[in-house]
């Protein structure tokens, strides 16, 4: 069973980096060289077709995110060449999509690696010849940039891609433990008279969120200790059942062997914290 999961899952992280390749291919390949509208009168501007796996996922437009490098101030990088297999995946799939427009992502993936074990050598041959002569100048690249930076500016980068892993931890522990069902902590009574407030006096047409924040914060500060003891009682009282199922919750997850999802002051012999080096502690 264990040897099962293990396989499922590193099948799907291999599908996934496929499929995000491919997005990466079709990206660089738009706009067509030679765009045909329907209508003539129609002057909206071209957008790359939109896999339906991404469409699924998000309605909002994807903005290109900065490299590591044009964060701190640099030049992005050089880019590593494609392989052969993406550079044919690169010149099949117009082909693909075009005698099948329908076609899914996923379903262009796993055609054209069938496709790709069905090729014949010379195709191979030549795709690979490009393959290394563009690696060949993007190694001379790379070590040109390379050079240009100081250790400051290597020392950043590498704190960026700590941060980077660190928050992508995060992440999976927050995902990990609400898949766990782990109880929610309640309200504090400033929260909830946030709450109530967007309820009784509501953001004005002409308000920004910001200014009905900041006015809502400042009428808190007026309210009186009777007037917030209201607010206080509720959050104690239900701060003192989250306390209860909390610890149920724990106990039920250190017997499940879940041991990373318990609070460390709750365990006899909590983890070593991560040494973090940052560039502070790096100049001392």
């Amino acid at each position: 069973m264990i040897y099962t999961t293990t396989l499922m899952s590193s099948r799907g992280g291999l599908i996934g980096s496929l499929i995000n390749k491919v997005r990466q291919v079709v990206a660089k390949d738009w706009p067509p060289s030679a765009p045909s509208r329907a209508n003539d009168t129609d002057h909206r501007p071209l957008t790359p077709p939109r896999p339906l796996a991404a469409a699924s996922i998000s309605n909002t437009p994807a903005v290109p995110s900065k490299t590591l490098e044009e964060q701190v101030g640099l030049p992005p990088r050089p880019k590593k060449p494609l392989t052969p297999y993406f550079r044919f995946m690169r010149e099949q799939r117009p082909k693909l999509k075009a005698a099948n427009p329908q076609i899914t992502t996923v379903e262009v993936v796993r055609q054209l690696s069938k496709n790709w074990s069905d090729a014949d050598a010379q195709l191979k041959e030549r795709l690979q010849a490009e393959f290394k002569r563009d690696q060949q100048i993007y190694v001379e690249e790379r070590t040109k940039y390379d050079a240009t930076l100081t250790e400051e500016q290597r020392a950043e980068i590498k704190q960026l891609k700590q941060d980077l892993v660190d928050a992508k931890e995060r992440r999976q522990l927050r995902k990990r433990v609400k898949e766990l069902g782990r109880p929610k902590k309640p309200a504090s009574a400033f929260l909830r008279f946030i709450a109530s407030e967007r309820i009784n006096t509501p953001q004005g047409d002409k308000q920004t969120y910001r200014e009905w924040h900041q006015k809502t914060t400042a009428k808190w500060t007026r309210l009186s200790d009777s007037e917030k003891e209201v607010y206080m009682q509720e959050s104690r009282k239900e701060m003192e059942l989250y306390r209860k199922a909390i610890s149920v919750w724990e106990e039920k997850m250190i017997r499940l062997g879940h041991i990373d999802v318990v609070r460390h002051g709750n365990l006899i012999d909590p983890p070593e914290p991560k040494p973090r080096k940052t560039l502070a502690s790096k100049d001392i």
